[in-house]
This record gives structure tokens, sequence and C-alpha cells, in this order.
């Protein structure tokens, strides 16, 4: 090949080691966010092969079992002895950290991957990892478990195409769940399809049998049309480039009728959340070039132009290419290079400026925009001083409704924001005065989406947390003032009581989402249920599953079952995981009746034996299957046939209900897991089953009845008691539940993606009614602990 992409491009510089001890070094975590940054690490390599022009497609496909295939029509990794290390290339960039073709700017000039841990990480982190290249005519493939080599690099076949197949599982012994996000992995592959222009990129979730195609022509100018899509626009977007010592600059800035300013910034592709010098350089020439203007135009008398008021409703995108930038950290969330504050500064200055001279309507529009923001700002700047010469916001001054702790080193002190004077009460009674203070909350907080700071700063609730935090708001903002390191948002679980926490996070996220960033904010889990068993057995549990999973512990200790001829006992460990299968089982059951499919169709589905949607692909398998249905009183309605899959559906009728047998439900995650499931239930014994309770014997005919008749008695033994709202705890249920450190649990508030987070707040809490309505009627079925 004429590409000159050969295994002397491969630069080795470190052994591969200790990955499988410490991940966290490598991907962050073991978490969630951990488990995605696999799939983009795969990802970044086939986008790096679309930025060098070799590649304008990626494919990435979702198993139900979590597995994933990312594929490529780049030029396909060398396969080629490696000069220095006496093995397939493809080997050292699968084995061998710090090894890849990032290092050689001949062949990747522009690169994401600097560090060339990606791939090799993603290998040493997974179960398997199976890699196909189509290369030169030829098709190879090798096999990976945990990092090692198991299978020699051989040729599988012939073709024309080329290109990366690269499929992984990642490992359950590492991360706590292998569980991937829908809405995480298609939310980034749609960031980078925006990045970059006529790259086609295709995510197909067959868990949910969910396919997206994301490919823009309009790129960043497109991407933030996108993100202003729930919002009033005040112009088209205005878009700057240019280059200069090998560093492209992209921007893209629209402005809208909403108080909250959006910049997103992007080198090489990766999501620089932090910002760096790109952005710092933006902000400086936007606040200068506004200023500039209006000041030429005579439209402001002697005040200037801050920089909070010229990013009043400001949307953009910042996306750089550059050869050499510098990260802070794999995980590349801020850059560096000091060099780039000058040419975003001096680019936006002069393009920008004209652009506002050469679009005088689209000038007034914007800067009619930030001048109302400057004179709210003032407002707010009267008010502030108003409430401060009352001592409301002074910095000694502390609201009279809060009860502090004793504590003055705000890394030990905690701040709960508690819903309702009744709750905040108990609260106080119950905390620990030595490092818990208490505010209690009047009632809904003001929707900060919809109202502009200085008419925030009216609002006496917010102005009472405002002070309780120490920081200030605005451009007095300043973290190092917060009084707590935990703050602590407790409310009830009903539906008022989680209004009031979107209203809070909405308040935090808009005017002090530097508290979030830093791992302040936190939300209290309050239990749900109450067990008492006479007068000294007490406990509590969470949620409706915990609760399951309390009652199945006491079962699994006191219950023996058998069957009619005595063949089969189940007790302890056996009876414990055969109810945790029943439960987990009817769990996705109940999911799959959620969507609208009878649980008899199910069942009868899975007697007949149907796991692999590939059985709906075979025309005398599926006459079968309709004739199996017809048999149990299943009604067929009709069949069909898609020539694109060249699966067959069947459109069946439940009791008068319809449902489509298709491979979307074969492949879903729910009945996938109904399936594995079922078998583990059937306990292969002689009904009726028996079982004895403090001496008395109950009998169950059926099989499909057990697990719940156990679980129904054991619960006859405690007194239950479900929680509507924190004010019906005392004090010391309150600490013992929620507040006590040795035993509570916390939520930490984190922004996973900034754009996601955003839009999501736009959409719930902004003006806009429609989109609100079609986000609630996609997500109505995940919907829990709703008190009706």
């Amino acid at each position: 090949m004429s590409d000159g992409y050969t295994a002397q491009s491969i630069k080795v510089l470190k052994q591969l080691e200790a990955v499988r001890q410490r991940p966290a070094m490598y991907i962050g975590n073991t978490g969630i966010e951990g488990l995605h940054h696999l799939v983009f690490e795969v990802v970044d390599n086939s986008i790096d092969e679309a930025i060098a022009g070799y590649c304008d497609w990626i494919k990435i496909t979702l198993h139900p079992d979590n597995s994933v295939v990312v594929e490529d029509n780049g030029r396909g990794i060398p396969v080629d002895i490696h000069e220095t290390e006496g093995i397939p290339a493809v080997e050292v960039v699968m084995t061998k950290l710090h090894a890849g073709g990032k290092f050689d700017q001949k062949i990747y000039k522009i690169s994401g991957g600097l560090h060339g841990v990606g791939v090799s990480v993603v290998n040493a982190l997974s179960e398997y990892l199976e890699v196909e290249i189509r290369r030169e005519g030829r098709v190879y493939w090798q096999r990976y478990e945990r990092g090692k080599v198991v299978t020699p690099l051989s040729v599988r076949g012939e073709t024309q195409r080329r290109g990366t197949k690269i499929t992984f599982l990642p490992d359950e012994s590492i991360f706590k769940s292998i569980n991937f996000d829908f809405d995480i992995l298609n939310q980034h592959f749609q960031e980078l399809a925006f990045l970059n222009p006529n790259l086609s990129i295709e995510f197909a979730d067959q868990r949910i049998g969910k396919n997206v195609v994301h490919k823009y022509q309009g790129g960043i100018v497109s991407f933030v049309k996108y993100l202003n899509r729930t919002k009033n626009v005040l112009h088209e977007p205005i878009y700057i480039s240019g280059e200069k010592e090998d560093i492209k600059v992209e921007i893209a800035i629209q402005y809208n009728s909403g108080y909250s300013e959006r910049i997103l910034s992007f080198v090489n592709n990766i999501n620089t959340k932090e910002g760096g010098f790109h952005v710092v350089g933006f902000k400086s020439a936007l606040t200068r070039c506004l200023n500039l203007y209006t000041t030429q135009n005579n439209l402001l008398k002697k005040e200037k132009l801050s920089g909070e008021d010229v990013r009043e409703g400001l949307t953009v995108i910042i996306s750089l290419r550059m050869p050499n930038p510098q990260f802070e950290g794999q995980t590349k969330t801020k850059l560096g290079n000091s060099e780039v504050k000058g040419l975003v500064e001096s680019m936006v200055n002069s393009e920008l400026f004209s652009y506002l001279e050469e679009n005088p309507t689209i000038a007034k529009a914007i800067v009619g925009k930030i001048i109302e923001a400057a004179r709210a700002r003032e407002a707010a700047r009267r008010a502030k001083e108003l409430v401060r010469r009352k001592g409301v916001l002074g910095d000694s001054s502390l609201p009279g409704k809060l009860a502090d702790c004793q504590e003055k080193d705000p890394a030990k002190s905690e701040l709960f924001l508690v819903e309702g004077e009744s709750a905040g009460g108990s609260a106080k009674q119950g905390r620990d005065r030595r490092f818990q203070a208490i505010l209690p909350l009047r009632g809904k907080i003001l929707n900060v989406e919809k109202t502009r700071i200085d008419k925030i700063l009216n609002s006496q609730e917010i102005r009472t947390l405002i002070s309780a935090l120490g920081t200030g708001i605005g451009e007095d903002f300043d973290i190092n003032k917060l009084r707590y390191h935990k703050i602590i948002l407790m409310t009830d679980a009903d539906v008022d009581g989680l209004h009031i926490r979107t209203l809070l996070l909405t308040f935090f996220y808009r005017r002090m989402q530097e508290i979030i960033q830093k791992g302040h904010l936190y939300i209290a889990l309050p239990p749900l249920f109450r067990l008492a068993k006479g007068k000294k057995e007490e406990f509590y549990v969470e949620d409706e599953n915990s609760l399951q999973r309390f009652l199945i512990e006491q079962a699994s200790k006191n219950i023996i079952v058998t069957d009619q001829k005595k063949s089969l006992k189940l007790e302890k460990q056996a009876l414990k995981s055969y109810l945790t299968n029943a439960f987990i089982y009817h769990s996705f059951m109940a999911e799959l009746v959620k969507q609208g499919y009878p649980e008899f169709l199910i069942e009868s589905l899975i007697l007949f034996g149907i796991k692999e949607k590939t059985l709906l692909g075979d025309e005398i398998a599926v006459s079968k299957l309709k004739e199996f249905l017809v048999e149990k009183g299943i009604k067929e309605r009709k069949i069909y046939k898609d020539q694109e899959t060249g699966f067959y559906t069947l459109e069946v009728s439940v009791n008068g209900h319809l449902s489509l047998v298709d491979s979307k439900l074969i492949n879903s995650f729910d009945y996938q897991k109904c399936f594995s499931l079922k078998k583990k239930l059937h306990l292969n014994a002689t009904p009726p089953y028996f079982f004895y309770k403090n001496g008395q014997e109950i009998k169950v005919e059926k099989e499909n009845l057990l697990w719940m008749t156990i679980l129904e008695e054991v619960k006859k033994g405690y007194v239950i008691q479900r929680y509507k709202g924190l004010g019906e705890m005392n004090p010391e249920q309150l600490w013992e539940t929620t507040m006590n450190p040795q035993k509570r649990v916390l939520l930490q508030v984190t922004i996973q993606d900034a754009a996601m987070a955003d839009e999501l707040f736009s959409i719930l809490m902004g003006e806009a009614v429609e989109p609100r309505r079609e986000f609630i009627q996609t997500h109505a079925l995940e919907a829990s602990r709703l008190d009706i």
C-alpha cells in the first residue's frame, strides 16, 4: 500500500502492566464512566482514521450479552512483523501499553489518542477481544482473553474490502456492571458525527432493538442548531474558522432567548469538559469584541458589558484540530496548550467583529439581548446591595431558620436542605450538631430555568439558601467560601418531593455548577419501608427491590420446601437462589408487560424455545411457531417478512390484545434474561409443594405460585409501613436511616455529559411545552416510586 502505514509506524514505549490491578489509572474508574470509556477508546481509533481521510463509515453494535462490535472501513491495523518486537504489529497494538501509530506524525498528524494506551487497555479489561482486519485483499483474525493472546494471527479468507472490526466483552470481575447505557453511547456518537462532517456513524443496540445513523453535512453548525432546537433562537448560527501553524479552529455561535450559557469545547474530537486555553481565549475575545461594537455604535453609555452579560443565552461549539495537544491525564478533560489562547482570541476578534458590521440585523438582536442582560445584572447588583444592608447576604450573616453546626472546617461539615418545616424539625432534633447543619425549605423554590438573576434574588427562599452556602452568586460566586463540602438534598419520595429536588438541581446546575463539578452535591435516599417484628426488631429498606431481597433472606433462614414425593428439598442457599431468580425473572417479565407484551405470550415463546432472532429468518421454523401459538389459544392475525433484514414478524392477538413477535422482542435484554432465568426456575419435581412456617404446613398447588406464596407468608410476620414523607419519621428514625454517616446511602450528583444535562434541564424546566410532552411520553414506562 502507498499510505505508508506499516509495522514500522508502530512505536513501542512501555510494556503493558498492572492495568487489571489498577484499571482506574487508565479509564478513570470501574463504574459506569469507565465502562463506557472502553467503547470510546475503540471508536476513537476509527475516528482517527476518518480524520486522516481513510474512513467514512463506522458501525457500533451492542449485543444482548453487552458485548460490543466496532467496525470501520479504514486502512486496517498493520499485520506485518514488527521490527523490534518480532510479533505482528496488531499484536503489539493490542498487548503493549504505549504502542500505536499516534506517536508517528507521518501516520496520524491529528489524533485524540496520544498516549497509545487505548485499545490495549480495552483488551486487558475485557473477558475476550477479537480483532478482524481486512487489509491487502485478506481477512486476518486473532483472539485475546483478558489481554493475553490465545490464538495466533491467522488468515480467514479473502476480501476486496478494508477496515478493522473489534469485538470485546468487558470483564465482569473488573466492572461493577457491564450493562451499557444507550443514551450515553448514542450521545457520544452523535457528537462525533457533528464534529466530523459526512462521516456516517451507525449505532445498533440489539438489546432494545434500536438502530440509529448519525451523519451531518453541516458539522458544528448543525450541532449548535441541534442543541438549540428546544429554544427560541435569535439568529442563524455564526460560523468562524481559520488555520495557523497546523492548528485548525472552528467555532459556531448562536444566541437564544434563554438565560443560561452553553459552551462545548473539543480538541481532536475529545470533549474538553473542563475547558482550557481555547475556551479562555474565546470568552476573552467575545467580551472584548461586543464591548468594542457597542461602544463604536454608541449603544451603551458609560458602563461596560461583563463576560456574564455577553454569554447570557449563548450556545457555542469550539472545535480544534492540532498536532500536539497537551491534556490533563488520559481522560483529557482540559487543554493546556497556552499558544491556542492568542490564536482563538485574534480569530474571534477579527472575524466576529466583521460579521457584526456586515450583518446589522443579527448584531441588533444579539446586542439587544446582552444589553438587557447588563441592565438585569445592574438591577441584581442593586438587589444584592439592598439585601446586604439588611444583613441577608453579608459575609458573616446566616439565615435565622438555619440550624448551623459547631464544626467550622467546611471539609468536615454537612448541610441538609430539607423539604418542609415538619421534616426540618425532625432533622434538627435527630442530627449530629457537631458537623450537621439543617436548612428547612418552605414549598417549591423558584424555577431558575425561566428566570433572570435579578428576579432570582427577589426570592426569599433562594436568598436564604445563598446566604447559608456563603459563596455568593453570579459574578460574586466564590467556591472557596463554601461553608459546607457536603450539601445534601433531603426531600420526600413522592411527586412533590421529586419536583422540589428537580428545582434545587436546576438551581445548582444553572447558577452554582462548580459545586456539582467539585463533588459537593448529594441526594439523600430515605427508606421507603419500615418493617417491625415485635417491639425489638426493626428494619428499614429503601425500595421495593430491597424489600423483596430482605424477605428472601428471611425465608432462606427459616423455610424448607418439599414436593409431594419428598424428592425435592429446597433450603438455605438453594432456596435463596431459587427465590432470587424467581424475583428477577418476574421483574424482567414486568418490564416486558409494561412494553405491551402479555405475560402469557412471553411464557409461550419461552416454552417453544425461541432464543435467537435467527429463528425468525427461517420460514419453516416460523410456521411451527405460529402453529404452537395457535394451539395455546393465541390467534395469529398477520405474518410478514422484512425484506431488508430478512426476518419475519408475527402479529398475534392475546385476549384481544395485539402484539408483535419480531426480532426486536426476541433480541431484547428483558426477553433474553427471562429466557435464561426460566430454566433455573424449573424444579423438576412433582406438585403440589409443601413448606412449613411456625410448625404449620402450607400447601401450594402450582409451581408458578410457589415463590410468591413463600414471600407472602414471610411478610405476614412483619408490620410493614410505607413512608410517604420524611415528616412521618421521628428524629431517631430519621437519624438512623438517612443521616447517620455509618448507615445512610447518599447519591453524589455528577455531570457525566454536559450537553445531555443541559438539554435535559431545558426540556424539563424550560418554556417549550412540546419537547417536555415528547420526553414524558418516551420515558413514562421508566417511572418508579410514584405515589399513586
